[in-house]
């Protein structure tokens, strides 16, 4: 399907005009007219065309050289010149611009370059609803507001979050329109189809136009022929299509023109604009909002390279309190590597408790990468200034930060680039396995036994074993998966998280709904308390998260429960991380969704640090929340490992580390505690958690039985005591 091009109203009077009044600046101003002939056409429109009414000039900030052609009208002479310009630095979408060969409005062969203008912010949000317009809309669902790349529908078609904006269908001259709200560079155009379980719409072709006043536009060109540019779209609903402008343009609005869609589709698509702000000499737009941080950090995304010279330079910088280790390879070879944190580096303190971030584990989801050696840098530096806050955080507290738990997912998404990866693309490992789903399930065989009555005393309700397939050499475990569950037995961690994107959200276990095949259903943890607690801490410190004005990303709006959910009344993930954590190891973990945008550009990599960096030291502060203590041998003072510590009323116990220290988790209010070992009598005792920080102590002395001090003197080759041998006897005759 096709439709006519867009007019520009009143051009020719408006041609006119400038012409007047470029001849009047020749005469009244001598060389200052040419400055203005450059302000006015600048715009590299195709000889004898003027520029649209309202252009800008286009010097801007930055540090990268480009050619700009400026045309520059004399004496009704039309010289064309070239300039170098400043603009900002750095590319962050490779893709070459496709070119269509259709001989009537097909795309000039581009030069080789590279996009250098980030997105204008469809995609991250930073475009406001109120900012895009369109001709028509299907209905609300498909309303301009939902053209916005990766945007993800719901499962049901027609409610209020669909994927994407539709026109209607008889609607022959459809646009979509956006708003920058400042004069604004233009460069290029990314599209997508629309998100639908049900349905596929997605737009072939389309043209571009520019405004100054949503009013009178003009179209992009090409330069040889100078006829409106047809650009190539989507053959597919959800890979991203980039198309540079031949001639970048500066104006305030962007709109898309379909001419052609998918028969039997609709006009539907989602889309992202490459722009760059530019300076108003007059002041007549408020200034664009800067993305940035006071924080002298490197704000780009790494790839496997980069990252690791990158952490080894926070450890050349910081070689007393950090350390950098590996956890195994990647199903490609490449090293998950760990920056540990901490006042002693490379070996367990007693009675301190280990915290992890673990980012990277789909491997398009780039902010928590970033996040976490932002986070890494971001210490370094304030514990050489001496910052009171992080001093105590690396004395108090052993730190792990593993950046990518799929390097070879990232690599994948990293060569595509962060506005052309896509919704999936890098998410799996090489094998193609999400690792979100692939530790092992012990939900199932826990609520089994609970069900037969046989928790706690013949099934344990912590610290589950591993099923007996999941252990066999041709079982489905990524070695990344298997690397950080031996990382996980080797350290006795406390508390994590599990940094993602998509969304904004935090959400705690139970991941996986307990009714079988339910694909969502409120599944709490018998810590319930506790992991609600850590969500809201985060969700509560993360400035994204607590705007008011912010719109939700997709298809839920979690802001009306706090920003946080249970995992499982969210949507069922059977072999999570942290239900594993939880079930398989002493550490409470949840999952933070950090962003709509799940591979944001790099420009905005400052203002997400600056919305996340409180949250990420509040949240590792946590671990100090609860009790802690040491459970010892009464005779010899020695600490007891793999005691158990249970809390009356929460079906959920921890153990003790191999120097008898332990943590507990626990929210404010009266417990009671109890520690029991192998071979000892149980104790128990009275613990109190304060609203006040703690953590609060709660040590344990532990007695032997008398079989445990029978079997260790038989084991020292000991004749046993008259007193103990009578005991043992009366013991065997109460057993008769």
């Amino acid at each position: 399907m096709s439709r006519r091009s867009q007019g520009s109203g009143g051009r020719g009077r408006w041609e006119s005009d400038v012409k007047s009044m470029l001849r009047s600046l020749d005469t009244g101003y001598g060389g200052a007219a040419k400055d203005w002939h450059a302000f006015l056409g600048w715009q590299m429109i195709p000889s004898g065309i003027l520029p649209s009414p309202g252009a800008l000039p286009p010097w801007s900030p930055g540090t990268s050289e480009q050619h700009v052609r400026i045309r520059i009208v004399k004496k009704k002479k039309i010289i064309m010149k070239k300039r170098k310009k400043l603009t900002r630095p750095g590319p962050l979408v490779t893709a070459k611009p496709p070119v269509t060969t259709t001989p009537a409005g097909a795309l000039d062969p581009l030069e080789e370059q590279e996009p250098g203008c980030p997105p204008l912010g469809l995609e991250s949000l930073r475009v406001s609803d109120s900012q895009l317009e369109a001709s028509s809309s299907q209905s609300f669902g498909l309303g301009p507001h939902r053209g916005r790349l990766n945007i993800q529908s719901g499962l049901e078609d027609g409610d209020l979050y669909d994927g994407a904006w539709c026109a209607e269908e008889q609607d022959t001259e459809p646009w979509f329109q956006v708003d920058a709200r400042h004069p604004t560079r233009f460069s290029g155009i990314i599209t997508q189809g629309r998100n639908s379980v049900w349905r596929y719409d997605w737009v072939t072709s389309y043209k571009v136009q520019f405004s100054n006043d949503s009013q009178t536009w003009w179209g992009s060109r090409n330069r040889s022929s100078g006829t409106d540019a047809v650009f190539p779209a989507n053959s597919d609903p959800e890979t991203p299509v980039l198309n540079l402008l031949p001639e970048p343009q500066v104006a305030r609005f962007i709109r898309l023109l379909p001419q052609k869609w998918l028969q039997g589709g609709t006009s539907c698509l989602r889309a992202e604009i490459l722009a760059c702000p530019i300076s108003d000499p007059n002041d007549l737009f408020p200034k664009a909002p800067e993305l940035e941080s006071s924080d002298p950090l490197d704000f780009r995304h790494h790839n496997y390279k980069a990252m690791r010279k990158l952490m080894k330079e926070v450890n050349e910088k910081c070689p007393n309190i950090t350390r950098i280790y590996s956890i195994g390879k990647s199903h490609q070879g490449l090293k998950l590597y760990v920056m540990e944190m901490s006042d002693q580096p490379g070996e367990h303190e007693l009675g301190e408790p280990e915290v992890r971030y673990v980012a990277g584990m789909h491997g398009n989801e780039a902010l928590g990468r970033e996040l976490v050696l932002l986070l890494m840098q971001f210490l370094c530096h304030e514990f050489l200034r001496g910052d009171p806050r992080v001093t105590r955080l690396l004395t108090e507290t052993r730190i792990h930060l593993l950046p990518s738990m799929n390097p070879d997912g990232y690599e994948t998404a990293f060569r595509r680039g962060s506005e052309l990866v896509g919704w999936a693309e890098g998410r799996w490992n090489h094998q193609g396995i999400d690792l979100n789903h692939n530790f092992a399930d012990l939900n199932t065989p826990l609520w089994e036994a609970e069900d037969d009555g046989l928790v706690p005393d013949t099934v344990p309700n912590h610290h589950l074993p591993l099923p007996a397939y999941y252990t066999l050499p041709n079982a489905t475990v990524a070695p990344e998966t298997r690397a950080v569950i031996e990382w996980m037995k080797r350290i006795p961690f406390v508390l994590s998280a599990n940094l993602h994107g998509g969304e904004l959200v935090v959400s705690y276990p139970f991941d996986m709904t307990r009714t079988p095949w339910a694909a969502r259903e409120l599944t709490p943890t018998p810590d319930d308390s506790v992991f609600r607690w850590l969500s809201t801490v985060y969700a509560g410190t993360n400035r994204a998260m607590q705007d008011p004005d912010r719109r939700p990303c997709h298809n839920q709006d979690f802001s009306l429960h706090g920003n946080i959910i249970n995992g499982a009344d969210w949507h069922t993930v059977p072999g999570s991380m942290n239900d594993f954590s939880y079930l398989h190891t002493n550490c409470f973990e949840i999952t933070v969704e950090l962003s709509c945008d799940k591979f944001p550009h790099e420009n905005e990599l400052p203002q997400e640090w600056e919305n996340n960096k409180d949250a990420l030291l509040t949240y590792l502060e946590q671990v100090r929340m609860g009790i802690t203590g040491v459970v010892r041998d009464k005779d010899t003072e020695l600490g007891i490992a793999d005691a158990v510590i249970a809390v009356d009323g929460i079906n959920h116990d921890v153990t003790t580390a191999w120097g008898g220290d332990y943590w507990r988790l626990l929210t404010p209010g009266d417990y009671m505690v109890t520690a029991s070992a192998e071979g000892y009598h149980t104790a128990t005792r009275s613990c109190r958690v304060p609203f006040e920080e703690g953590p609060v102590p709660c040590n344990f002395h532990l007695t032997k039985t008398p079989k445990q001090r029978l079997r260790e003197l038989l084991a020292a080759g000991a004749k046993v005591p008259p007193d103990l041998r009578r005991r043992l006897e009366r013991l065997r005759g109460q057993k008769h």
